[in-house]
């Protein structure tokens, strides 16, 4: 998930570094918006080296810079891709805007422009904090829906002692994981996953390949992560960015995917297989371009290995998840794989089906469970359906414990 974090002009913004750190161990990808007051206080280059992304500062191209369509309209593409605004610290000055509509800088703007969940942690002065009129801008954003983490008591940078200090870290990601819904119900797991395509070369310059984008493994590698797993995502050649908290092996062909996951297969309590393995290789591949002929050609491909079956021959405690992408027989088709391969889950759905396609950011599965429990999803994104995904599993997992208990 995306949070855009709002740092603000006060003493409290050297804090603002230290929680970007602590977002992204939790598994969140940080975005940072600057107001010109915070940079008096912290450097912009701070954020972006904790980051890797640009830091936003201003509306508009900076002095001297090139003003283009970009940059006018940042603020919309900002709000559009959040899925939460947290802004901490947050000042008087920048709460009083917030609650009477002021929009004179970036992210002022970007909180009226987002539909995504706002969260604040305001500090400052006591006696800021306890004024008729912050008390009263408080107000009136909560009952706008925004989320307040109300400050600590303590000893003050002004040298007074009073509410005001921001809140800590640990109060901070605890309401964010509660508006996001975020649970950490994999800590403790070691989930290794496969995504994406592989290319299996027919020469040089030519692979056999197929449409799988990659995004709904990746999504699923990414709720794992926030879930409070260990993740290690085993991927196929994709323009992905890798999600926070994932460390990533990449591959190209099936028989490399394979090793990677002979590899790293040890640790892991849950395997979960979502990439789309080409079933078969060329049998052998040209050691040269293969040039255009009139005459026609046949080529001779051989099987690839099958990932899934080959881990869950030897599975021992491990809970195995796999993937089927259909075009017909889906249920059918998917309680075979889930009997053949020995898996507990099978992630099935049609790929003709409205808004469940390549590359689209929804999917429509359903899921059969080893324990005869079919649960047909609507259309939801690839996000939604990756934690139903885990819901299951977590379900399935307490299943296992439970048995071996008894």
């Amino acid at each position: 998930m995306r949070i855009t974090l709002g740092v603000t002009g006060g003493v409290a913004a050297y804090k603002a570094a230290e929680l970007v750190r602590r977002l992204q161990q939790e598994g969140f990808s940080v975005e940072v918006v600057m107001t010109r007051a915070a940079c008096e206080f912290i450097t912009p280059l701070t954020f972006a080296a904790l980051t890797g992304k640009k830091v936003i500062t201003g509306l508009f191209a900076e002095s001297g810079g090139e003003a283009n369509l970009e940059s006018a309209i940042e603020h919309i593409a900002v709000a559009q891709r959040t899925d939460l605004l947290l802004v901490a610290p947050a000042t008087a000055d920048v709460l009083a805007k917030f609650s009477r509509g002021i929009s004179d800088d970036f992210l002022s703007t970007l909180y009226l422009a987002t539909t995504a969940p706002v969260v604040v942690a305001p500090a400052m002065n006591v006696n800021m904090w306890n004024h008729p009129a912050t008390q009263e801008n408080l107000k009136h954003l909560q009952q706008r829906g925004v989320h307040v983490v109300n400050p600590d008591e303590g000893y003050l940078a002004c040298g007074m002692v009073g509410a005001g200090r921001l809140a800590g870290q640990d109060a901070i990601v605890a309401t964010v994981r509660q508006v996001l819904r975020v649970r950490r119900d994999l800590e403790g797991q070691n989930v290794l996953l496969t995504a994406g395509p592989t290319q299996e070369d027919l020469d040089p310059v030519r692979f056999l390949t197929n449409r799988s984008s990659g995004r709904m493994g990746y999504a699923v590698a990414e709720a794992a992560a926030q879930r409070g797993a260990k993740v290690i995502l085993v991927s196929g050649p994709t323009s992905l960015e890798i999600p926070e908290g994932v460390a990533r092996v990449d591959v190209r062909t099936a028989v490399e995917m394979l090793h990677a996951v002979e590899e790293n297969i040890t640790e892991a309590t849950i395997a979960i297989f979502a990439a789309a393995v080409a079933d078969y290789r060329p049998a052998e591949a040209a050691a040269h371009k293969m040039k255009k002929t009139a005459a026609e050609i046949t080529l001779r491909l051989e099987p690839n290995p099958d990932i899934l079956a080959t881990v869950a021959r030897k599975k021992g405690h491990r809970l195995i998840v796999g993937f089927a992408a259909e075009t017909n027989n889906v249920a059918e088709n998917a309680r075979k794989k889930l009997k053949e391969k020995n898996a507990d889950l099978i992630v099935a759905n049609d790929v003709t089906a409205e808004g469940a396609g390549f590359d689209v950011d929804t999917n429509v599965v359903s899921l059969f469970a080893r324990d005869g429990r079919d649960l047909p999803l609507p259309k939801m994104t690839k996000r939604e359906v990756a934690h139903r995904i885990l819901d299951e599993v977590v379900r399935l997992s307490a299943s296992v414990k439970h048995q071996s208990a008894d």
